[in-house]
């Protein structure tokens, strides 16, 4: 075989697989201190992130507790507060939770942070990254 007869290799991605995606909390994390966190990153959960928990007794109890235990493994920092464990995911305002919950299944489950949305003054739809959206 000659060299022009080999086929050329495959091109590599231009990107390898994301796997950590920044994001800002609408209301953010208050430590001890009074200090408000509220940029953070989640990496994308493993079998292991998902499987483990379910033998937590706190889950058998609550299952609703699952959601704690997912966040505590696969948020890896809240501005300065690292590592990031249950008592931290614990303390998080309930309008924070709901958004690493949506953003945890947005990563896991679609694949990425984005969503359509309207705007409510002149309808236009349009793409957002709800990872790299700030709030004021």
């Amino acid at each position: 075989m000659r060299g022009s007869d080999l086929a050329e290799p495959a091109a590599a991605p231009a990107a390898g697989l994301r796997t950590e995606f920044p994001f800002v909390l609408p209301r953010g994390l208050v430590d001890d201190r009074g200090a408000v966190h509220r940029e953070g990153v989640l990496r994308l959960a493993t079998a292991r992130d998902e499987i483990n928990p379910q033998a937590d007794p706190r889950v058998r109890q609550n299952p609703a507790y699952l959601t704690v235990l997912l966040l505590a493994r696969t948020v890896t920092r809240i501005g300065a507060v690292q590592p990031v464990d249950t008592t931290v995911i614990e303390r998080l305002f309930a309008s924070d939770l709901a958004f690493l919950q949506d953003l945890y299944r947005r990563v896991n489950q679609q694949g990425h942070t984005g969503a359509e949305v309207t705007c409510p003054y002149c309808g236009d739809e349009f793409a957002v990254d709800l990872a790299a959206a700030s709030h004021p």
